[in-house]
């Protein structure tokens, strides 16, 4: 297919409406639509009602609005996406807190309170100085008091103590290091487990989840649509039929995700009063075929044995 210049002028709001309404979608209100347009913008919006738009007899998507698709049922959706981000932002947080806890008391129990300086306390094929680099970076950046004031006062800034440094490491650094280190029963190291087990998993799947959950964080951070995104890192396929379909439709929807921090909150005694209000809000959407699908989200849920 030739690619093509692109023309398109840009359109005013009241022009949007207007364009809008000529592909079928209704308005109970056309003032307060410009209004909304003009603080959310249309191609956010356009990720929430593009399930709305009609295929045509090769299912391709067309730039027409299914018959009675209402503005407001887009509106709906996007404030929606919005708390559901919220609340995965929260359980994250959450997790990320615990996680860097157990990494920082095993490192600095194990090794002392610079051992994470030392390449030889990680895998071989670990980036080691990378890390160290961009971590130290960061401490350079920090406006921490806690920080400023171990430079003032100790030598060898930027490095510093394992437990400062953790606080202002962010959760793509912890997924990175927490990869790095070693795991060899056969020479008795095995400080991946170390971590792992304070969260009842194997230490495979908790760098593959932490992995994961970098990604969704980043997603919810940058305010991207989450209810319906296909993931594009997505947790590794594992043999316990818990995690696969039927049971679990899919693990590329945010239903799989969501299940992954249900296991890692409750692993840590923390997270019944965030499943209440993510439960709230499912209710919302679940009795639809449509929007389930769009989650990966079984018909049962609430029975579901990784989230009851």
């Amino acid at each position: 297919m030739a690619l093509v210049q692109y023309t398109k002028p840009p359109l005013s709001f009241a022009d949007q409406v207007i364009n809008l309404e000529k592909k079928g979608l209704n308005f109970n209100d056309k003032p307060r639509a410009e209004i909304r347009l003009a603080s959310i913008s249309y191609y956010r919006l356009s990720g929430y009602w593009y399930p709305f738009r009609v295929r045509d007899e090769r299912n391709n998507v067309t730039n027409q609005f299914e018959p009675g698709t209402n503005f407001d049922e887009v509106i709906f959706l996007y404030e929606w996406d919005r708390q559901l981000r919220s609340l995965v932002l929260d359980a994250i947080e959450r997790v990320e807190i615990a996680v860097r806890t157990q990494f920082t008391y095993h490192i600095g129990h194990k090794y002392g309170a610079f051992g994470h300086t030392d390449a030889q306390n990680f895998h071989p094929k670990f980036n080691h100085q990378n890390w160290l680099s961009k971590l130290e970076d960061e401490a350079r950046r920090s406006s921490d008091d806690f920080i400023r004031h171990y430079q003032s006062k100790y030598t060898g800034f930027p490095t510093v103590p394992i437990w400062m440094l953790t606080e202002v490491m962010s959760l793509g650094a912890l997924s990175f290091g927490y990869k790095g280190l070693i795991n060899d029963r056969s020479k008795g190291v095995e400080d991946k487990k170390a971590v792992a087990q304070h969260f009842n998993i194997h230490h495979k799947k908790l760098s593959d989840w932490l992995h994961t959950l970098t990604y969704v964080r980043n997603i919810c951070a940058h305010h991207s649509r989450l209810w319906n995104r296909s993931l594009a890192i997505r947790p590794d396929k594992t043999g316990d039929t818990r995690w696969l379909a039927p049971i679990t439709p899919r693990n590329d929807r945010i239903f799989y995700v969501l299940l992954m921090l249900r296991h890692l909150l409750r692993a840590v005694g923390n997270g019944d009063d965030w499943v209440q209000h993510v439960n709230q809000l499912l209710e919302q959407l679940a009795h639809s075929g449509k929007w389930r699908s769009a989650m990966g989200l079984p018909e049962n849920w609430r029975g579901h044995p990784l989230w009851k």
